[in-house]
């Protein structure tokens, strides 16, 4: 039996690890895009390193691009196999995965026209919507906890990772030659505990082998109370004392209803400010209604809350924007206000014009709220760059950067031990740490020896085999 990572291996992107089992069948956990600047990054999604109508089955653990976002790519290649995700990780995907469709066209056009230039050969997009909707028609979905026997060698179990609105932690049973069962674990992305909106994770199955994310693996994030408190103080600083813009790059689905979630109760409560709030992002708008119509993953603080207001996602001055005349309209807006908008890592999309019309004013303030990768746009801020480079063109920072961690979908490593604890150490033979930066995986491998985990501990290089 074989596990090979072919994604997320020393980076925060791209998650792809196939299992060969006993018997030759192939399972490939998550089928995620490559995103920001990372070396080869064309030909990383263009080819797949393995072949894919020789995949038997795809388990998705959640709808973010870099877990899904080469699933249509997959099926485009050959791949007739059969895709379990949970319910809602599928209504996601459904949004998502055509939001990516059309990005994916985008950049074939800005590729082409410099690869016309320099006499190269055009590229197609790595696909299309009608791609995308022949993947979703293979998608079958699974519920949480519910043991799903796929064929005679391999059990699946779905429960809670708490990091997205359908995220989940992938529970593995497969029959060894000798009859035994040898049990794997894929975390997944693993969320924070206390999250304003998501359900905590959930304990799972004591697993052999376990394949562990690590993105938060030597920091700590701030407390929900500190991050509200903080949150409206620079909505005050900015808004109320410099009469400035606050300018928030968010990924559109969670990270962008939990802050509005957090400025609805703040209004609620007679602490915001007299101000507009824009939610500039038409993902966003798609998924505020998805979240809306999966109750099911609430926690029960946020089923008590939408008891008492039914619409925990809009409020006074808040206005949601779709139609790109709206957007281009924020920028001639002289009055204080607040702009939500996606990315996270503010590498595409709209943020990116919000950020160059913004950033040479120092009454404005630019609030990074989750993971960068440090060759983003949103890592170089975060760094404390005194000049960035937005659409070929140099900027000087004098927008105020601030930084809430508390706000990315990652648990720290505090948080990734508190997960853990249902496992007994002593019996898990194997770790692999995926889904994090080199320096950052080598921090918390110490921390796991530091913890007692006597396991072998490995950090797979990109396309690197394990025989298990």
């Amino acid at each position: 039996m074989q596990i090979q990572f072919y994604g997320a291996a020393q980076v925060v992107t791209g998650s792809k690890h196939l299992i060969t089992t006993p018997s030759g069948k192939k399972v490939l956990l998550d089928c995620g895009l490559f995103q920001g600047k990372i070396e080869n990054k064309n030909n990383l999604n263009r080819y797949f390193g393995f072949v894919p109508y020789d995949i038997d089955y795809l388990i998705l653990s959640h709808a973010h691009i870099d877990h899904s976002g080469l699933i249509p790519r997959l099926v485009k290649q050959g791949f007739k196999g059969i895709i379990f995700a949970t319910p809602a990780t599928i209504s996601l995907c459904e949004i998502m995965l055509l939001d990516s469709s059309h990005i994916q066209n985008e950049d074939a056009k800005y590729l082409n026209k410099h690869r016309a230039k320099r006499g190269e050969s055009i590229l197609e997009p790595l696909y299309d919507a009608d791609d995308v909707q022949r993947a979703l028609d293979m998608m079958v979905p699974v519920e949480y906890n519910e043991q799903l026997q796929i064929d005679k060698e391999i059990t699946l179990e779905y429960t809670d990772a708490g990091h997205l609105l359908g995220s989940a932690v992938i529970n593995l049973d497969i029959k060894q030659k000798d009859g035994k069962k040898l049990h794997i674990t894929f975390t997944g992305d693993i969320g924070k505990y206390n999250d304003t909106i998501l359900r905590d994770p959930q304990p799972f199955r004591q697993c052999d082998v376990l394949i562990c994310e690590s993105t938060y693996g030597d920091r700590l994030h701030p407390k929900i109370e500190d991050s509200e408190a903080k949150l409206l103080a620079v909505v005050k600083e900015t808004c109320v004392e410099k009469k400035g813009k606050l300018i928030i790059p968010a990924f559109s689905v969670d990270r962008t209803q939990e802050l509005v979630y957090a400025l609805d109760k703040m209004y609620n409560d007679g602490k915001l400010p007299n101000i507009k709030v824009f939610v500039d992002s038409p993902l966003s708008v798609k998924a505020t209604e998805v979240i809306r119509k999966h109750q099911e993953c609430y926690n029960q603080e946020f089923i008590d809350y939408i008891k008492k207001d039914p619409d925990p996602f809009g409020f006074k001055n808040l206005t949601y924007i779709s139609d790109v005349e709206q957007s281009k309209a924020l920028n001639n807006l002289q009055e204080p206000c607040i702009i939500i908008s996606a990315s996270g890592m503010a590498e595409a999309g709209r943020i990116k014009h919000h950020i160059k019309n913004n950033i040479e004013n120092p009454n404005n303030t630019i609030l990074m709220v989750g993971y960068c990768t440090p060759d983003s746009l949103g890592g170089r801020l975060k760094q404390g760059n005194k000049m960035v480079r937005i659409f070929g063109e140099e900027y000087q920072v004098k927008a105020t950067i601030e930084t809430m961690d508390y706000y990315s979908a990652h648990a720290d490593y505090e948080g990734i031990f508190k997960f853990l604890e249902c496992q007994n150490k002593k019996k898990i033979n194997h770790l692999f740490l995926v889904h994090g930066e080199k320096e950052v995986q080598d921090h918390f491998k110490t921390k796991f020896i530091e913890k007692g985990y006597s396991c072998i501990i490995d950090i797979p290089n990109q396309e690197e085999t394990f025989e298990m």
